[in-house]
């Protein structure tokens, strides 16, 4: 099997064991189904492109992470001024409707962290990652993954203590 060859079977690989987590990451950046699938398929074309560049296979998952974290941030500075819900979305912030969400509170806090925290916890929390491997995906060194984290949950501490502070009052 060639060098490529080889390449391109583990990058399918990568792709078809972490098609969910992807989206999820995506989704966690543009909030839209239809947007977030699109970043994934962007993803997918930008690694297949950029396959010759990897230099080491075992940071396949990483880098390719990278690249879904890359794009949904150019798809954000592009799409600034424009929010997309979908029906889910609509659906859970109706008045009158039950919440679909449970941690709506946690959900909006996050919206309102600088995406350099957002993304840390993201990666860390909602994707499983290791400090390591986000310092990969981000390109950071391991001990400022360490303390964007703590400063990350720091900031969400104080919002949702000031957001229970304001419903309490």
């Amino acid at each position: 099997m060639t060098k490529n060859r080889k390449l391109e079977t583990e990058l399918i690989t990568c792709i078809t064991e972490h098609k969910e987590h992807v989206y999820r990451l995506a989704y966690s950046y543009v909030k839209n189904q239809e947007d977030a699938l699109d970043i994934v398929q962007e993803a997918i074309q930008k690694a297949f492109a950029a396959a010759d560049s990897l230099k080491s296979h075992v940071a396949i998952k990483s880098w390719f992470y990278r690249i879904v974290v890359n794009t949904s941030l150019d798809f954000l500075r592009k799409h600034k001024k424009l929010t997309v819900m979908d029906d889910v979305t609509m659906e859970a912030i109706t008045p009158g409707s039950e919440d679909a969400y449970t941690n709506i509170d946690l959900e909006k806090a996050l919206e309102e962290l600088p995406s350099m925290y957002r993304s840390v916890i993201t990666l860390r929390y909602f994707e499983d990652l290791k400090i390591d491997e986000i310092a990969d995906v981000l390109k950071e060194n391991s001990s400022t993954i360490k303390t964007r984290l703590y400063q990350a949950l720091k900031l969400l501490r104080i919002k949702m203590n000031d957001d229970t502070l304001v419903e309490v009052n």
